[in-house]
């Protein structure tokens, strides 16, 4: 692609970003009217990357970007391909869609313009993440969407649950985030390659690096907790104190896929390995029976959608583990299935509350003839989800099963836990679907309405783009699905799967399912029964075992600042000249590094007076009993050294350090004079001892420091630098005076603001007044009447 292809593309990153930045202002002028402006900035994305569509179809990925840090050859670049360009439709398209559902959804709440700012926020962010192909392009925006997703799951800030669960998603796929980086790390250490494009066409350089294990043992980790595997799964149902818009938009296109799409970009280089056929499907399938099963425990309908979301993770991700072509084009066609059907039904869900004011299955029913177009909406959804034709659903289905079946004890158990997943789902599709809207309506439902034209025609929408995707199926596949698995696979794929009869084994399995997902559904109330009874019997879990663990820090945190933080200027004073002791000491011991002791040099006169007079000061502060006496007798020390400075021709150091010695002798003094201390500071023995000790370790660590440092060889490559260009560059010939103004100007800077807060303070000393002293602390020696 030339340069100036690039910028519609960049415009498909910046579009949400505007949108949010406008997004306040809108809604202030417009009401919730505004969500149509607001949804035309993810339409034109959409446009745009669907305006693309004829190149990658035709196998040639897009590539665009500009440099970044070039020392680093780092660069924030994209990539758009079969796999990047599908995520990128459903981004922005569902996308779309949930700006218009939130219009009616949040009409009339006072934080509706933020809330517009945070999706759209989002979506810049997952658009970015799908589109990366920088390694550091996509942390940053991985770590944006966990940033953007905190803050719509705790949107409604002041209930507790939502603090939480915002909390919860935030901890979870912010260690997710730290695994990606370190992994992300190590594959460029591995490689040498900081780009998806070169990974992806290196081979079996990864495959074949000493670092696959832990590479692969990280990615794993940043891709599990993004999609919610088992153990990590407890953070999506909890995000469903988010709003519904929320739900809609983060369970069908955006977040959770997240680790779906990053196994999926990195099976052409990590796949094909025992290891990754082992791992993905086991965790994947445990993921999809407990999600399914969970989900069948539940009756508010977002909570049943969200464990639903939990066990389709969990297929997606044993059929990319699955090892097969065909299992990888099911795991593809599921993933649009699902992102189709689980946004219009979580939208159906916000609206039955909306119309209902309830979402509780047991409360519902009836509701058919109020809200019409709303149950066309849920049928449209659960048909596909049950994976029914002629719906997307089933050939999603129908692939899986081809893609799964076999003799083997391998393919008979992936089989099985597939079946016995879809079926469970089956279920949960058609309760949150019929359950509310046939029956008698219960009297506790007064006067239920179908919602305004926002909060349906992005479920209805949805639902009908499911079936003409269906129905079109080779169009659909040309354009998206073939494109897509190619890129997983990192070959070319042809996907034929059409609604048309097929008599063998998948379709079996697709009767298989949907007989026991019937019987299931049937038998929903025991069911749920017996399901909630183990649930409660088991009673701990990760659930429970996050909120133990971050009391468990919270506890650790106060007791080491407790331990740390005591709040005495003695205990901090001493730990800081115990590690310098060790700090500057046990290298040089460890490591051979003690200098050679040398001789007493001949010394002038003048300076045996100095050092005599340096030595009088260090025993005069020893033995002194008195505070102001032993800050005099320490400012000697300090003279001492100026004039050493002197000696050596530096009277520019010398005088600083005279200044220096000045003020702290005077400030000190002040200080000594509003404090009421006692003239005789006598210590015991045991305290004097370990002090003695640590000054003495830690002057000696200076001191053999400093002559080891000059036993060294001089390196005068620094020196010969602002030499040759003290001149040349700052138009100086004073070089220290060079140094301290152009080379290091705001360092001299920073020096120039501590003498100024050290005036401050000193003035503030002075000018506090006789009243606001401390008062005088009591004589031990009197009584108290």
């Amino acid at each position: 692609m030339t340069a100036t292809d690039t910028g519609p593309l960049f415009l498909v990153l910046l579009f949400p970003l505007l949108a949010a930045a406008l997004a306040p202002l809108l809604t202030s002028a417009l009401g919730h009217r505004a969500a149509w402006p607001l949804a035309l900035a993810p339409a034109a994305a959409f446009a745009i990357v669907a305006a693309n569509g004829g190149g990658v179809s035709a196998g040639q990925p897009l590539l665009f970007g500009f440099d970044w840090i070039p020392s680093l050859g780092i660069r924030f670049s994209f990539r758009l391909d079969g796999l990047s360009f599908a995520f990128a439709l459903l981004v922005t398209g569902i996308g779309a869609a949930v700006v218009l559902y939130a219009g009616g959804y949040l009409k009339g709440h006072p934080g509706q313009g933020r809330f517009f700012s945070f999706i759209l926020m989002f979506m810049a962010a997952m658009v970015g993440l799908v589109l990366a192909d920088d390694l550091m392009t996509l942390l940053v925006y991985w770590e944006l969407t966990s940033i953007t997703s905190f803050l719509l799951i705790g949107f409604d800030h002041e209930r507790e649950r939502a603090r939480r669960g915002a909390i919860q998603a935030l901890v979870i796929t912010g260690g997710g985030g730290l695994a990606l980086m370190a992994g992300l790390i190590l594959i460029r250490w591995a490689t040498g390659l900081s780009s998806m494009s070169e990974i992806l066409g290196s081979g079996e350089a990864l495959r074949q690096s000493a670092y696959y294990v832990p590479v692969l043992a990280l990615i794993l980790v940043a891709a599990f907790t993004k999609s919610a595997q088992v153990p990590f799964h407890v953070w999506l149902p909890n995000a469903m104190e988010a709003p519904t818009p929320v739900s809609a938009y983060l369970h069908s296109a955006t977040m959770v896929k997240a680790g779906v799409y990053l196994l999926m970009r990195l099976n052409p280089a990590l796949g094909d390995t025992a290891a990754w056929e082992t791992i993905l499907p086991l965790f994947g399938g445990a993921t999809l029976i407990t999600g399914a099963l969970l989900a069948l425990a539940q009756t508010d309908m977002k909570l049943i959608l969200a464990y639903t979301t939990v066990a389709s993770l969990g297929l997606m991700i044993m059929l990319i583990g699955a090892g097969s072509e065909t299992a990888v084009e099911g795991a593809v066609l599921y993933l649009l299935a699902h992102a189709l059907f689980k946004g219009g039904l979580f939208m159906v869900a916000g609206s039955v509350d909306h119309g209902a004011g309830t979402r509780d299955l047991t409360a519902l029913g009836g509701l058919r003839r109020a809200m019409p177009i709303t149950f066309a909406a849920a049928l449209l959804g659960a048909l596909s989800m049950g994976g029914l034709p002629p719906f997307f659903g089933f050939l999603a289905k129908e692939e899986t099963y081809s893609g799964l079946a076999g003799l083997d004890t391998r393919a008979l158990i992936l089989t099985g836990v597939a079946v016995a997943g879809n079926a469970l789902m089956f279920s949960a599709a058609f309760l949150v679907a019929l359950k509310p809207f046939l029956g008698k309506q219960p009297e506790t439902i007064h006067h239920p309405h179908e919602g305004p034209v926002l909060l349906w025609i992005g479920p209805m929408t949805l639902g009908l783009v499911g079936l003409v995707a269906a129905l079109g199926a080779s169009f659909t596949h040309h354009v998206v699905s073939s494109p897509m698995a190619s890129a997983v696979m990192g070959e070319a794929v042809d996907i034929h799967a059409v609604i048309a009869f097929h008599w063998g084994v998948p379709l079996m399995l697709s009767l298989l399912t949907v007989g026991l997902g019937i019987a299931l559904y049937l038998a929903a109330g025991p069911v749920r029964a017996v399901l909630q009874k183990a649930v409660t019997g088991v009673g701990w879990g990760p659930d429970r075992g996050f909120d133990q663990a971050m009391g468990g820090l919270v506890r650790l945190a106060f007791s080491v600042t407790r331990w740390l933080q005591s709040g005495r200027l003695d205990f901090y004073m001493t730990t800081v000249f115990v590690i310098v002791a060790a700090a500057l000491l046990l290298p040089m011991i460890a490591f051979g590094g003690l200098p050679t002791v040398p001789g007493v040099p001949a010394l002038e006169f003048y300076e045996w007076t100095v050092l005599f007079m340096a030595a009088a000061g260090v025993i005069l502060v020893l033995i002194t009993r008195n505070r102001l006496t032993a800050i005099v007798s320490l400012g000697v020390q300090g003279f001492g050294v100026a004039l050493l400075f002197m000696f050596m021709g530096a009277p520019d150091l010398s005088f600083t350090q005279f200044m220096v010695e000045t003020l702290s002798v005077v400030i000190l003094a002040l200080v000594m004079t509003r404090l009421r201390v006692a003239v005789d500071d006598h210590r015991p023995w045991i305290q004097v001892v370990p002090d003695a000790t640590i000054a003495v370790a830690a002057g000696a660590g200076f001191g053999l420091l400093l002559l080891a440092v000059t036993q060294m060889p001089f390196n005068a490559a620094l020196s010969d630098f602002f030499i040759r260009h003290s001149y040349a560059i700052a138009h100086g010939h004073n070089i220290v005076n060079v140094i301290i103004v152009d080379f290091r100007g705001i360092d001299t800077m920073g020096e120039i603001g501590v003498v100024m807060v050290t005036g401050l303070a000193i003035l503030a000393l002075i000018r506090i007044r006789v009243g606001r002293r401390a008062p005088a602390m009591p004589d031990p020696t009197e009584t108290t009447p």
